[in-house]
């Protein structure tokens, strides 16, 4: 899946509770697939065509992770990345956004997919 995606659009770490918070209020109820990509381990999709209700991230010195909800009127399943390091986009040949892959420190890294609008 990844290798179909030009992910490569760096997110400066000040800009990330922005972004974020623009990211979730701009794609509320937009499906999404999330995916953990790790070099050690196989791969393992988490879950597969999914409203995103919230990603939510706290800083270091306030939780330093990023939560991504999911869910139509209530949370349904949330996924937390401790420690990201570094946040990624992807963009279709529009302009739109179709893909975040996040790396943490452990350097694993959670891969969102968006359907398209």
């Amino acid at each position: 899946m990844v290798s179909k995606i030009d992910i490569k659009k760096s997110v400066p770490r000040e800009r990330w509770g922005e972004f974020f918070d623009l990211f979730s209020s701009g794609n509320r109820g937009r499906y999404i697939s999330i995916e953990i990509i790790d070099s050690e381990l196989d791969n393992a999709e988490l879950i597969q065509n999914a409203p995103l209700m919230a990603m939510v991230y706290d800083r270091p010195g306030k939780g330093d992770d990023l939560v991504i909800e999911v869910g139509k009127h209530e949370v349904t399943y949330a996924h937390t990345i401790d420690s990201p390091t570094e946040v990624l986009t992807g963009q279709d040949s529009n302009g739109v956004m179709i893909a975040v892959r996040i790396s943490d420190a452990a350097g694993t890294k959670t891969l969102i997919q968006l359907q398209s609008s």
